[in-house]
């Protein structure tokens, strides 16, 4: 569908390849994209919060592990070279805290939440949900972009992108919207929708 086609190609970047993650099933980039989940997480652009995600990254902290060597202040410091500055000190908490929940929860690796998960996507919501400072929008976020790589979440298009949809004059049904695309071009198709719903 040529409609389709041109969403894709203006707005089919997802989040995790604007900020640089090379999303794969494999822990460090799916920590990376939680950690970007959690910055999208507040009231603030999506343009800063991918910035953030990108300057964490250029610290060296793209593995828990190396979330919890860092420090608070540290942690505070890259945020504010990203202008992530109305929730740097309560954002540097929680990646601390998050870093400790899943070493308790999941030995470091998400795809052990994948496993708790047993190929339910809403099981899965409320998983990702239960980190610190992410809650019911931060987990669409996740499970959204996460689909590109788990393939059992597919479909996954949250309210917003089903916005975008109703929006762009596309099916509002996750089914349908599907066929639409290849099945591993969902989260593109995902990410172009909310993309499209948050233009005026």
């Amino acid at each position: 569908m040529r409609r389709v086609d041109e969403l894709l190609a203006e707005h089919g970047t997802t989040f995790a390849e604007e900020a640089g993650i090379k999303l794969a099933d494999k822990p460090q980039p799916l920590y990376r994209l939680l950690v970007l989940a959690t910055l999208l997480s507040t009231r603030i652009s999506s343009g800063i919060a991918v910035a953030a995600a990108r300057e964490l990254s250029r610290s060296g902290w793209r593995s828990p592990a190396a979330m919890r060597d860092s420090t608070w202040q540290q942690r505070v410091d890259a945020l504010g070279r990203a202008h992530y500055v109305r929730y740097d000190e309560s954002t540097s908490h929680h990646l601390g805290e998050g870093a400790e929940f899943i070493r308790d929860q999941y030995r470091d690796d998400l795809r052990r939440m994948a496993d708790a998960a047993d190929g339910d996507p809403r099981r899965l919501e409320k998983l990702v949900a239960e980190f610190p400072r992410i809650g019911p929008t931060g987990a669409q976020i996740f499970c959204r972009e996460a689909q590109a790589v788990w393939p059992w979440l597919r479909p996954y298009f949250d309210r917003k992108a089903l916005a975008g949809a109703k929006k762009a004059g596309l099916p509002t049904d996750p089914e349908r919207l599907a066929k639409l695309v290849p099945g591993e071009d969902s989260a593109r198709l995902a990410a172009a929708l909310v993309r499209r719903s948050l233009q005026r």
